[in-house]
């Protein structure tokens, strides 16, 4: 009689293969993190006007708190909110026109077209924002000297205005990138499905509203919550555009400004807490829109 031999543990050698990837992993991503969050529960004291240095107590809502009551912090978490309620659509919207549009049967130097709608998304943000600030400059803006003839003038650094005019530089930069993601989600629609729609005498519009708008509905939900998270994030532009904004952006603009400003004042905790309370809402509000957005499809 034979006997089979089992087959060698896998285990210990699996673990020993990942072991790089999990101790990278642990040290650039999840050590920043539970710094961040221990560090929050600390407070920093200061006393003896300042010549002394400052101490750290354990307070753990401490920080939380004054973040709460910070009205310069919940203004700018409001104002990011709002931000993403009207910019990410309008966005979306833009990305998903262009798509349709370069994938038209009608359309021609769809390959120029692709790489020009891409291209915005190669420059820089702090770049992107330097260019823009010339353009929303009161000295030098191009715009209002085209319409100055007209008598009109366009304020983009009032207080009720400049918030569009960050909106419009990252419209700028990003929808190419994600109608790039929706162009290629379209392009795996089968052309026997296309083709079918067609003979039965539906047209273009049709065609794209009844057949390959579903189509794009998991690249539509990947591109919106990528752009709620950068919404979330958003600095380079309002911190590019602060200096000649005339006050209307102040260092607490969005919630990432806020908590810069913490650490130029020597605040690391306080500037974690505004982090850790950030990353905390964009993880509720993530998650929210995939279940309102989920239909039981397969990943």
């Amino acid at each position: 009689m034979t006997h089979v031999s089992a087959p060698p543990s896998r285990g210990p050698r699996a673990l020993l293969f990942c072991a790089p990837f999990l101790l990278l992993f642990a040290a650039v991503y999840i050590a920043p993190i539970v710094y961040a969050a221990v560090s929050s529960l600390f407070t920093v004291r200061r006393s003896g006007l300042g010549l002394t240095a400052p101490t750290r107590e354990f307070h753990p809502l401490g920080n939380y708190l004054r973040a709460f009551h910070d009205g310069a912090f919940t203004s700018s978490l409001a104002r990011v909110a709002l931000f993403g309620l009207v910019q990410v659509p309008v966005m979306l919207g833009v990305a998903l026109a262009l798509a349709l549009l370069i994938d038209s049967r009608s359309a021609r130097g769809k390959g120029f077209f692709r790489l020009a709608g891409f291209l915005p998304y190669a420059v820089p943000g702090v770049s992107a924002a330097l260019v823009w600030s010339f353009m929303y400059s009161p000295q030098s803006s191009p715009v209002n000297r085209l319409l100055e003839p007209l008598g009109l003038e366009i304020p983009f650094f009032a207080e009720h205005l400049v918030l569009w005019s960050v909106a419009n530089i990252v419209t700028w930069s990003w929808a190419g990138y994600n109608m790039i993601i929706i162009y290629a989600a379209l392009q795996a629609i089968p052309g026997e499905v296309l083709e079918a729609a067609r003979m039965d005498g539906a047209s273009a519009f049709r065609i794209a509203w009844s057949i390959k708008i579903p189509a794009v509905r998991g690249a539509l939900v990947l591109t919106a919550v990528f752009s709620i998270i950068g919404s979330a994030q958003l600095f380079n532009e309002p911190a590019v555009l602060q200096p000649v904004s005339a006050g209307s952006l102040s260092s607490a603009f969005t919630p990432i400004m806020s908590a810069q400003s913490a650490v130029a004042a020597g605040n690391y905790p306080y500037a974690a807490a505004q982090s850790v309370i950030l990353a905390l809402l964009v993880g509720v509000v993530s998650f929210v829109f995939f279940k309102l957005t989920d239909r039981g499809e397969p990943a």
